[in-house]
């Protein structure tokens, strides 16, 4: 199976459509408030800022708004959207670029942490977004809980999207070694089918904790949403937040 590059996933094509496939998905004004909030009027850094989902309304309510991307494809669709073409965008990996410093929170949403090829860039991505926060600053992150139980002989299909003018399939291949999942989804509209790759490396609650601590910051709380309801052994995803411990990274 060859490499899966992350920044290729909007070169895919599916930059286009993006906002339209999973509008349904997003709980979008829960996190605009959430996020809102946990800035209390200082900056915020979007790391995946992609087509400006969270970071556009953020910016109609004030609050100051930095991004890293990795896709130009999805930075050029940010900048069609009003307001898209004032907000500051560096393109790069995440995982390494220095986007300024003293920003009061760092976000990483809808599962982009697990975009990341493997353990060590997600490390390196903890270490990352420390090293932007001020010193009484936050990390929150969004990603969801894999569901193992739904494989059989580590392979998985399922229905994706279903509209009335479009539907999609998702084929995975899970690498229970390196904790992949190789995902393809088959889109279907307009008679003409599209096939976007789109690969993670999962990561569960537990050892995002401990990436967190090994860059020198400690869970401050974790919800299951962005509403904030209280995660539990049936949560499918979580909004966790993490602060500076004071003492000095291990990475």
């Amino acid at each position: 199976m060859s490499e899966f590059d992350p920044t290729q996933y909007g070169s895919s094509g599916i930059a286009d459509e993006y906002d339209t496939l999973y509008e349904d998905e997003w709980e979008t004004d829960a996190a605009v408030d959430r996020i809102a909030e946990l800035a209390a009027g200082g900056p915020v850094l979007e790391l995946g800022i992609g087509t400006g989902r969270l970071a556009i309304p953020l910016v109609a309510r004030g609050v100051e708004v930095h991004g890293v991307e990795a896709s130009p494809e999805m930075v050029a669709r940010l900048r069609e959207k009003a307001g898209g073409d004032a907000i500051p965008v560096r393109i790069g990996d995440f995982a390494s670029v220095d986007a300024g410093s003293d920003f009061s929170l760092v976000v990483l949403a809808v599962n982009t942490i697990f975009a990341l090829p493997d353990q060590q860039a997600q490390v390196a991505c903890f270490a990352n977004a420390a090293r932007h926060l001020s010193p009484d600053g936050a990390f929150m992150i969004e990603a969801w809980i894999p569901d193992l139980g739904a494989f059989r002989h580590n392979r998985l299909v399922r229905p994706r999207i279903m509209k009335e003018t479009t539907i999609s399939i998702e084929t995975v291949l899970h690498d229970p070694v390196n904790q992949m999942l190789h995902t393809t989804q088959a889109v279907f509209s307009d008679a003409s089918v599209r096939l976007y790759p789109a690969n993670h490396r999962y990561a569960w609650p537990a050892e995002l904790d401990l990436m967190a601590q090994m860059a020198g910051l400690e869970r401050e709380v974790r919800w299951a949403d962005w509403a904030g309801t209280p995660f539990g052994g049936e949560s499918r995803a979580h909004v966790t937040v993490y602060r500076a411990t004071g003492r000095p990274p291990l990475v």
